[in-house]
This record gives C-alpha cells, structure tokens and sequence, in this order.
C-alpha cells in the first residue's frame, strides 16, 4: 500500500487540477466568466435574474443545438453548437448526409470544450444538389437540417438581415421566425449583438439559436460578432491591444483573447476562410472574407477589430467618451491621419474584392454598423446626440476611404448595431456620390432606443417624393458626413418600457428584407416590424418601405464625360473596370449587363479600360479619351 500511496495522491491531485482548470478555464483573474457552461455546470443552480441561464441544461437526447454552415467555392464549412456535456459523454459529433434513402457518415469532429462547439469543413462540395444533413452525437442527440444547392439559376437572390436580440426579452422570436420562413430567403445574415450577456456568451449564444433553429437549419447563415457578443458596451478594437476597462474609450479588448477567440470561433468558424489570416495582437484571430450565393458577391468585414480608441488620442467632448454634444466643436480636431477604422488589411481586401467579379453579378458589404452617425436622440427621447464615436461615421478619413472602395465595386452596405432601421446615400465628395446602405432594426428593441428626428423638424434638401416621413432629404451627421436620409423607422416616443409589451406597440423593431435582383441589377429593401404579418403584403411594412435602387445607384457621382461606347464581340455581360491615367485612380469596376456600355468618367482626360470575363485581365485599352454625351464613338471589343 505504501508503494501506491504516491501514485494514488498524484492521480488525485491531477484529477483536482484538472477540475480547477475545468472551472477556471480563462484563468483565476476570470473566475466570472461562462460560468454556466463550465466546470461543474449541472451542479450549478441559477436564481433570479440569472435564472435563465439554466436552459443550459437540457434532456441528454438534446445536446445537439443547431448548426450554421456555408458553401463557398465548393467548399462546405459547418458549425454544430452543442449543449454542455456530462464528465461523462462524448466529446464528438458526426456529420451525416441522407443519400439514397439511407444516412451516411461524412466526417466526425472533437468538441471544442470552450463554447462547446464542432467544426467540419468538406471540400469538393456538389453546390448543384440540396443535400438533406444531420448532425449526431453518440447519445442519440442530433439536429437536422439542409445543404442547399448554390441558387445560381435564380434571377431573385433573397438576403434576410437581423440584429440586436435584446437581453431584455428572453422569449421567443416566433413571428419574426414564421415570416422570413414564409419568405424563405436565401441567405440569413445576423450582424451583430446575438448576445447582450457580456460573461455568459455559450448560454446566451445557445438561447439565441434556440430562438432562430428553425430558420437556420436550412440555409446558409452569416453571422458576425459585435461589440456586446465579445462582452463589451463598445468596442474600438486597436488591432487587439488589452484595454484597461471594459466600459470606457481605450482602444483594445477588455476579455481575455481566449474569449474573445471563443465567441468568434462559434459565431464565424463556418464562414469562409479569411482572407488573410493572420492573427492580430495577442493572437485574436480575425474573420473577414468573401462569399458568393447565387452570383451576389458579399465582403464580410469587421468594423471594430482595427478601429482607434478616441481616448488620448483626440480631446474629451462628453458627456460621454464616446459622445460629443458640444456644436461648436472642432471637426478636423477628431479626423486625424493616424486614426483607423477598417485598417489598412481590410482596406486591401475590399481593393482587391471590388475588382474581382468571377461568378458575381451584384457586389454587397456586410458589416456591423452604418458608416454615418444617422441618428439624433438616443436612450430617451429627451437625449440629443450630435456625434458618437462608435459609428463608423468616425474617424472621418477611414469612413471615405472604406466607402470609396465600396463605390469602386457599385457595392451595397447591410449592417445592424444602432437599434433604428435607416436607408441612407453617402456622400463622400458630395451630397449622393457613394453607396447606399440599409441598416436593419434590432430584433428587439427594449434596451437603447434611438430616434431620427431633427432638430428643427424640417426636411433636409432632396427629400424622397412621395415619401411618408417628413424627414428625408440631405443632411450632414455630427462628424459633417454627407448623408442622403431616405427612409428610417422611429419607435413611438411615448411608449413605457415599464409596462408589459403589447404586440401593438410601436418600438420599431423587427428584420430587413432585401432582394437582389440580378436580371434587372436592383435591389429592394424591405423592413417588416416584429409583429408584422408578411403574408399581407407591403402595407405591414414600417412607413417608407419598400425601396428599390440600381446597382449603378452606389455610385452617384455625375458623369462630365463618357468614353466611347464599347461593343463586345464574343461575350456577354464582360467585366469593365476604367482608370484615370492621369492618377492612376480606379474609378470603377462592374460586370455590365449585355454586349454594348458606354462608361461614364467625371472629369477630362485620357483613361485606361481593362476587360475581361471574371477579372478585368483578358484586354487593355490605354489612352482612351474622354467623349462628350452625344459623341458617336465606339469601340468594338473582341475577348
């Protein structure tokens, strides 16, 4: 006995370690965090506001949560979120196909035991076939959903856009749920704030797939963390710096990197890969890529990652850090060359993507938030805000430089994060010369509420025809942005959040709707409320909605000049990219529709026009001159 003794006490204190480990997985400094999906979690009994978190426990039959996936370039990426597992339970999953009436094992993957989440990646994809799947775990648990098939043939490719799921309302989502079924989009896109429980992201992440499995199952999803899902109110990401608190204006990340890395592989391990993957500081990955359905090419960026923290950095202008209410504050004192927002890295990915047009039609950005400050009042009705910081109307020079690389590719802008749905036009150079972006309302909206109302509750110039709303037009934002408001959805100002919530009342919440049309290159943006009944039509849509625009609509600035109109032989529907010789500037690429484009230029001059079938690379044509409008000049193009 005295020879096992040693062994015995090492083998307990191994198994103790690894308990405290269990317990204790980010550290002893981060005791509070996940506390409900670690450690000894089925021991752990949660009360009052924290009763919630015990949905964490489910029947063993049910560990199998939900899965996200895409299919990107024939290649199939999928994540199944699982339940927290028993000491005792396995730690894989399988991922079946149903092929000939019978369910065949694919692959099989380990869990990860932080977040509680598996990985599968499949190459050599056939995006032809719908391909019904189901993810399995030993103890019979398992989830079923479909692989759709690549919805190339379509003419109509349908985006549904969601954010803000408020922490305040942890029940279900059936309507919104019942709607985008009955719409059944092609593509879900989730930009942001799935979670509001800023040390809980498993529990919360979990209850947010519980809310949304039914239309997740089948079809692909693109979901991106935002500021609240890494556990912070805001989030300026500095390249991954540690920030010193969790509320304040540093730049940095407040969590450890190993929570931040969690939540970001269970929200975007599925997407496709990164296109560059190189970590930022403290080994924070980053997730910013492309994806292609049905010919729509989107851009996924991070708006937060690399942005400047204002504190230090430009003066403090309260009453928040991240608020200036002061009108006669400096603008340039707050635009400063060494500030970032994308960063240089997405910068040269959106470059890169805008001229890139293999298999794409129409070209959209996804990210977080708006690039303008579009909103007055904020938290209360009586709360007016003249700029805030956490938009992407700021810094100035890194909100035109990202939307002039948007304007190079025509490319449409969704995004979430400030809990009022917006449409509006940037202006870069001038008022309606860049991109149109859609900002979808919060799923619901019973934390922050904010307002577009100005101050003197008048109609900015250009304002819609025919609108509804009496304050459309052109505006500048706190910053000076130009921005064209075209429509936007205020809750009603007198409703108490005291009270319990009648369907009925307005808190301009819900979900957009956009349908990309590549026959006609348009697309139609929609905003239904959460209680809306979208089987009735565009009448239970919030008042200025729906609207359409070109895809050519992105770029607004007007032509002074066109180039001679080109005729392709041998092709149809080319990609046309033009260039400014004298600066070497791309204005523009596109695939245009047909055989014959005429290309507008906006000033004098000679100009370069490369095209080709994906990628402007098959001809050059250099020294083109510039024509006037009623020039009869062609050029006959053989690719």
């Amino acid at each position: 006995m005295k020879t096992l003794m040693p062994y015995l006490l090492l083998a307990l204190l191994s198994t103790l370690v690894a308990r405290g480990a269990e317990s204790q997985p980010f550290g002893p400094e981060w005791i509070q965090l996940e506390t409900a999906s670690t450690g000894e979690w089925w021991d752990k009994e949660h009360t009052g506001r924290n009763a919630w978190l015990d949905m964490v426990k489910v029947p063993r039959d049910e560990v199998v949560a939900f899965a996200l996936y895409t299919v990107d370039d024939a290649t199939l990426k999928m994540t199944a979120q699982l339940y927290p597992l028993r000491p005792d339970e396995a730690r894989e999953v399988a991922l079946q196909f149903k092929r000939d009436g019978a369910w065949q094992t694919a692959v099989t993957a380990g869990v990860y035991e932080l977040g509680w989440s598996a990985h599968f990646r499949l190459e050599d994809w056939d995006e032809s076939q719908s391909v019904p799947y189901r993810v399995v775990h030993p103890n019979g648990a398992s989830f079923e959903g479909t692989i759709r098939a690549n919805p190339r043939d379509q003419d109509e490719i349908v985006v549904a856009t969601l954010s803000c799921n408020s922490s305040h309302d942890r029940g279900d989502r059936d309507n919104i749920v019942r709607n985008i079924l009955s719409q059944d989009p092609d593509l879900l896109f989730f930009a942001g704030d799935q979670s509001y429980d800023h040390r809980e992201h498993t529990a919360a992440w979990l209850l947010w797939g519980r809310q949304f499995r039914e239309v997740l199952r089948d079809r692909p999803t693109v979901t991106i963390p935002d500021d609240h899902d890494i556990g912070q109110p805001n989030l300026w990401g500095e390249g991954g710096i540690k920030a010193p608190l969790v509320v304040g204006n540093d730049g940095g990340y407040f969590f450890p990197a190993k929570y931040v890395n969690m939540v970001e592989r269970c929200q975007t391990w599925h997407l496709p890969d990164a296109f560059d993957p190189t970590p930022i500081a403290r080994g924070i990955g980053v997730y910013y890529t492309s994806y292609n359905v049905g010919g729509v090419d989107f851009a996924i960026i991070e708006d937060r990652k690399f942005k400047s923290g204002p504190n230090g950095k430009i003066p403090n202008m309260g009453p928040r850090p991240d608020h200036i209410n002061d009108p006669k504050y400096d603008r340039n004192a707050v635009d400063l060359p060494e500030l970032e927002l994308l960063g240089d890295r997405q910068i040269a990915f959106l470059h890169q993507w805008s001229q890139d047009w293999s298999d794409a039609e129409m070209k959209v950005v996804l990210s977080q938030t708006n690039f303008a400050g579009a909103v007055h009042l904020h938290g209360f009705e009586r709360d007016r805000l003249l700029a805030d910081l956490d938009s992407n109307g700021w810094p100035q020079m890194g909100r035109n430089a990202a939307l002039t690389e948007m304007r190079r590719g025509l490319a449409f802008h969704l995004a979430g994060d400030q809990h009022i749905s917006v449409v509006t036009k940037h202006g870069i150079e001038n008022w309606g010369d860049g991109p149109v972006s859609f900002v979808n309302p919060a799923i619901v909206n019973t934390i922050y509420g904010r307002w577009w109302w100005p101050e003197d509750e008048k109609a900015g110039p250009n304002p819609v025809e025919g609108s509804p709303l009496p304050w459309t037009g052109d505006y500048e934002d706190g910053f000076g942005n130009k921005i064209s408001m075209l429509a936007y959805a205020n809750p009603d100002t007198f409703i108490s959040r005291q009270r319990e919530r009648l369907p009925t009342d307005n808190y301009a919440d819900g979900y957009g709707l956009v349908r990309f049309n590549k026959a006609t290159r348009t697309a139609t943006m929609e905003c239904w409320p959460r209680f809306a009944d979208a089987t009735k039509g565009d009448s239970e849509q919030y008042p200025g909605w729906p609207l359409t625009f070109a895809m050519e609509d992105n770029d607004g600035r007007k032509a002074v000049r066109y180039l001679p109109t080109l005729t392709f032989a041998g092709v149809t529907d080319p990609v046309v990219q033009v260039i400014r010789e004298s600066t070497g500037e791309i204005l523009y690429t596109l695939r245009v529709d047909g055989r014959t484009y005429q290309p507008k230029v906006y000033a004098p001059g000679n100009y370069t026009i490369r095209v080709g079938t994906g990628r402007p690379d098959a001809k050059v044509y250099q020294g083109v001159a510039a024509v006037a409008a009623d020039s009869q000049a062609q050029l006959l193009i053989q690719l």
